[in-house]
């Protein structure tokens, strides 16, 4: 019956069926593994007990003829007073004018809603008349569409369970559910679709929890541990005195994240696998320098090196500081772009091919079919999010299997970071250079925009520069949101002769957009007016001034990287939020940018407030929509499943006991295994 279709289940017709369809429910399988998204709480409760806004039931006694309010067409308000134990109340009902002519005084009635404890009120959703009676507590409430409704939906499952709780097999081994204390899968499926108590329900998300998660790190993990032992590397014998050397003629002393960073990545050098490391650090937390040491220790050990960056102007700002810190040895460092002309290309290329350049930095241009190295033997990635995975394994095949560093200045909570990039090691920069200004964040209002203007016009008259940063690029009929258009004309009179307003933004060609870009870096410009497209990458050290129009619709990550853009010079510098948030998600997210410049931490809370799938985009996240797991409430889970999945795997029991099983199988059918093992 498990796998059989949908229909055969009583009282779903083709038209049901095909609503099922339309939310993933083909079979009788995919109906019970349909988790609810919450469960309706029908307990009694003492409002005495109970906090503001949470829904709740009680019992009640009418003490006034209610009274409507209409309120234009089709809508109404609802309202009388009532006693629920020693609280006098008013009760609230929107739109259910009918309860007017049912509802009289001295009637008891049992009422769902929403508990404003300021006003003494329930907001009420659902009513029933006389004294609790339902036996059912708890009710699950399910994501549906269409012409799928709750309590109709609730007896399809119940059939659905009773028809196939004898056939279902166990998933997890005894040897876990016993460790954890975890229920049986049919414990767990009652548990969770219809539980009699609290308790019941959490312990039922408690089991699944565990077992998404367990599943998920079992292929990370798997996918971890085929990498190490199946793919050759190179192992690179770099000279320990030269690359000392080197690291002591610096200008300033590595900080101890750095030289932590720095001694991972040189272990990884020396075994014979690939490395394949994720580097995040904070803006300007200094991974230029520790990319830098890495490249010289691959040179030095008779190996080329190539780094490419996703923009043409970010790859020339490589280039100047690498040249800064090679030339005096001797290091013959290059850059390749698509505005190269096609004979110096071609001069390039050969020396190359050569052996002749020891590092070659770029864009794209490095994955072009004609770029030859002669001996490559470290990649490094800069904002590896912002290419694709082929783009990435093509530079990696123009050596024999070199060792890899992806680079991102975006901060990635630990929690995501062993999910998406589990199959990664992760080196972090935690740590910002010694006597680094912090940027000073201020949140303000739009009515106080010229006092906005007057502080960056003090900033410009000292002779710094400015961006200002807007979420649209044209005016829109459907957000009244500032728009950069707007702004730049805005900004142009304001300023007048007095300073050069500049203007760039997505629908700009990337070479109109790098010219913008560099004339602003040479000074000529004074103000850019943008859009996101300079969140990553630009250093311009004479910008002290962003202000961000409208900075309630970005997430706590992408503000923090536009912060980035300013203080990365000897000066004070400065961020101006400008936001009139409406929700209390939109108020902390602005708080909290005004109490820290530490990019983890903000990554953190706007994982918290927006939740995984928003953190990088669903597309490209690499982060799974888990049924019941929450990758926030739910870390601790995830890190003991990932040390089980790790342990697992290098245990002959895995691999051996019947119970371990289905989740071998699991691990056959994601595609990561080719065979029922890893060899």
């Amino acid at each position: 019956m498990i796998h059989e279709p949908v229909s055969k289940l009583k009282g779903i017709g083709k038209e049901t069926a095909e609503h099922l369809a339309k939310i993933g429910i083909d079979s009788v399988h995919d109906l019970i593994w349909t988790f609810p998204y919450r469960h309706e709480d029908f307990r009694l409760k003492d409002l005495a007990e109970t906090p503001h806004n949470e829904r709740v039931t009680i019992e009640a006694r009418v003490e006034s003829e209610p009274t409507a309010l209409f309120l234009g067409k089709n809508k109404s308000r609802l309202q009388f007073t009532a006693l629920a134990g020693r609280h006098l109340i008013k009760v609230v009902f929107f739109n259910q004018n009918y309860l007017r002519q049912k509802i009289s005084t001295g009637m008891i009635i049992t009422i769902t809603g929403k508990w404003d404890r300021g006003r003494q009120t329930i907001i009420g959703s659902s009513v029933t008349f006389g004294p609790k009676t339902e036996q059912v507590d708890f009710e699950p409430v399910y994501s549906l569409k269409g012409g799928l409704q709750q309590k109709r939906f609730r007896k399809y499952m119940r059939q659905a369970l009773d028809a196939v709780k004898e056939e279902l097999p166990e998933t997890l081994p005894y040897t876990i559910r016993d460790s954890y204390q975890l229920l049986a899968l049919q414990d767990a499926l009652e548990g969770v679709h219809f539980p009699t108590d609290a308790d019941q329900a959490k312990q039922a998300r408690r089991r699944f929890v565990y077992e998404e998660l367990l599943e998920f790190q079992l292929r990370i993990q798997a996918l971890r541990k085929a990498n190490k032992e199946h793919e050759k590397g190179i192992t690179i014998r770099y000279d320990l005195e030269k690359l000392k050397t080197f690291i002591k003629a610096l200008p300033y002393e590595l900080t101890g994240a750095q030289k932590r960073v720095v001694n991972e990545i040189c272990k990884d050098l020396l075994v014979p696998q690939r490395m394949n490391r994720l580097l995040q650090g904070d803006v300007g937390s200094g991974k230029t320098v520790v990319a830098a040491i890495g490249l010289y220790a691959a040179v030095t050990a008779g190996y080329q090196g190539a780094l490419m960056a996703p923009t043409e102007i970010l790859a020339e700002q490589h280039a100047e500081n690498l040249h800064a810190w090679f030339e005096p040895i001797g290091i013959n460092v290059a850059i390749l772009s698509g505005s190269t002309k096609a004979k110096a290309r071609r001069e390039l290329l050969a020396q190359l091919t050569a052996g002749e350049i020891d590092i070659l930095i770029g864009t794209h241009a490095l994955i072009q079919p004609d770029v030859e190295f002669n001996n490559l033997g470290f990649v490094i990635t800069d904002e590896q999010h912002r290419f694709g995975v082929e783009q990435r394994r093509v530079l990696r095949d123009k050596g024999e299997n070199p060792d890899v560093l992806f680079m991102t200045a975006t901060p990635i909570p630990r929690t995501l970071a062993i999910t998406a990039f589990g199959e990664m090691d992760v080196s972090i920069i935690d740590e910002l250079p010694a006597g680094r200004k912090e940027i000073e964040t201020h949140w303000l209002k739009k009515e106080q925009l010229n006092s906005v203007l007057m502080r960056m016009s003090q900033e410009l008259e000292a002779g710094r520069q400015a961006y200002v940063i807007t979420p649209l690029i044209e005016e829109s009929d459907k957000l009244d949101v500032q728009n950069a258009v707007d702004a730049y004309e805005h900004l142009a009179m304001y300023f007048g002769s007095r300073f050069k307003v500049g203007l760039m933004h997505g629908k700009l060609h990337p070479d109109e957009k790098d010219a913008v870009m560099r004339t602003f870096s040479d000074g000529d410009i004074h103000v850019l007016v943008s859009t996101t497209v300079v969140e990553v990458g630009v250093n311009v050290p004479n910008a002290t001034f962003m202000t961000i129009y409208d900075a309630e619709r970005f997430g706590l990550a992408q503000l923090h990287q536009l912060r980035g853009r300013v203080g990365r010079g000897e000066h004070q510098s400065y961020c101006v939020l400008i936001a009139d948030p409406k929700t209390d998600e939109g108020k902390e997210r602005m708080m909290s940018m005004t109490e820290t410049n530490d990019g983890f931490r903000l990554a953190e809370k706007d994982l918290e407030l927006r939740g995984s799938g928003d953190f990088f985009g669903k597309r490209q996240s690499g982060v799974p929509e888990f049924k019941m797991a929450d990758l926030v409430h739910d870390y601790r889970t995830l890190e003991t499943a990932r040390q089980d999945a790790a342990k697992m795997l290098y245990d002959e029991a895995f691999w051996q006991d019947a119970e371990y099983e289905p989740l071998r199988e699991k691990l056959v059918s994601s595609g990561v295994l080719e065979g029922n093992r890893i060899d």
